[in-house]
């Protein structure tokens, strides 16, 4: 594939944020920090941010930068990028921006691989990319760094891969509400050792189109998916940090495997292992919250990578890693033609990048 480089001649670079969520908030930090890249605009979904300072919003100082819900607001101000972040997706908004000739970059899973994207979707996609001369690009760190970068780079101390396997471990009390867990995630329930073909089916879509593009960058093409769901109950009690108790014999830990398939057989899989507690009744092997791929080829390889508490909250260095891959693809994508965009075109993108521009 071509490589698109950072060709951004010192300019500095106008950046709007869309959605200030978690990640859109660790994205705004990382922008205002980097004199690089100056923060131009602010849309935001919830009534109560409207008028705010983007600053404030993300726990900054002031910067001058109100928050507005009117996308007319965000083109007056004529960025050359919109960092697009929120839980859902809004195509008309995004053609809009394209079409306006604004480069935009997205956490959303629905535009990492356009033969993977639905044809109506991409095609006005695609059509707004080139009446503005703009590019999209979708990255994060799951999907992304995990089910891209990370299996790309090991796979080059190979030559024979059969299959590549990727975990992704979820210490769920760590960084989600006890409230969250119970309620809406469903752990402490009784379970009748199934999971709702709903979950199966977004976590299919969740991860099927970076699971092409790693197929695609190493020559391979997915043929179809397969998405299997597995649950373990606890065998010893699990206190919550509100006092409420997961019993054991109830709901602990899940797992989802999203299986990318060729010829009848499994050659990627990502696996999401969420879980409350190592103790259960499934022998499963979980690593701490964090990755693992695990390469089956002629030079095998098995490779995790863990999340040591940093100088930010967990919550923050957890948005932050999903975030940061958003910001460093700036130059990149402003540089890049137009079009929907992958990130197996580019070269790795770190800050130094754009550091070393200022």
């Amino acid at each position: 594939m071509i490589h698109w480089h950072n060709n951004t001649n010192g300019k500095t670079i106008r950046v709007a944020q869309w959605a200030a969520g978690r990640i859109g908030q660790s994205a705004m930090r990382a922008v205002i920090k980097d004199p690089s890249f100056e923060l131009v605009g602010l849309y935001v979904h919830s009534a109560n941010k409207v008028g705010k300072d983007a600053g404030e919003l993300c726990g900054l100082r002031k910067i001058g930068v109100i928050a507005t819900s009117e996308i007319s607001d965000i083109l007056l101000q004529k960025p050359d990028v919109v960092l697009y972040t929120p839980e859902g997706y809004d195509a008309t908004a995004l053609e809009v921006l394209l079409g306006a000739g604004i480069n935009v970059i997205t956490t959303r899973n629905e535009f990492f691989y356009p033969e993977g994207m639905a044809p109506e979707l991409r095609a006005p996609i695609e059509a707004a990319c080139q009446a503005g001369n703009s590019s999209l690009l979708a990255t994060g760190s799951s999907p992304g760094f995990s089910t891209i970068a990370l299996p790309l780079v090991l796979t080059s101390l190979s030559r024979d891969v059969e299959c590549i396997t990727i975990d992704e471990f979820a210490d769920i009390p760590a960084s989600v509400t006890p409230s969250m867990i119970t309620d809406v995630m469903g752990f402490g329930s009784v379970s009748d050792g199934r999971l709702d073909p709903k979950r199966l089916e977004h976590a299919t879509e969740g991860f099927s189109q970076s699971l092409q593009l790693l197929g695609a960058a190493l020559g391979k093409s997915v043929e179809n998916f397969v998405t299997e769901g597995e649950v373990a109950l606890a065998t010893a009690p699990v206190e919550l940090a509100n006092g409420a108790v997961i019993k054991p014999g109830t709901l602990a830990a899940q797992r989802i495997t999203v299986s990318a398939m060729e010829n009848g057989r499994a050659i990627l899989k990502f696996r999401a292992n969420w879980y409350c507690t190592k103790e259960l009744d499934r022998e499963w092997v979980l690593g701490d919250s964090g990755w693992r791929v695990q390469i089956d080829s002629d030079t095998p390889l098995d490779v995790s990578i863990e999340f040591p508490r940093g100088r930010q909250s967990h919550a923050d260095q957890m948005s932050s890693l999903t975030a940061h891959p958003v910001v460093n693809a700036i130059p990149f994508v402003v540089s890049a033609p137009a079009g929907i965009r992958v990130g197996a075109e580019f070269p790795v993108m770190s800050p130094w990048h754009s550091q070393a521009r200022s």
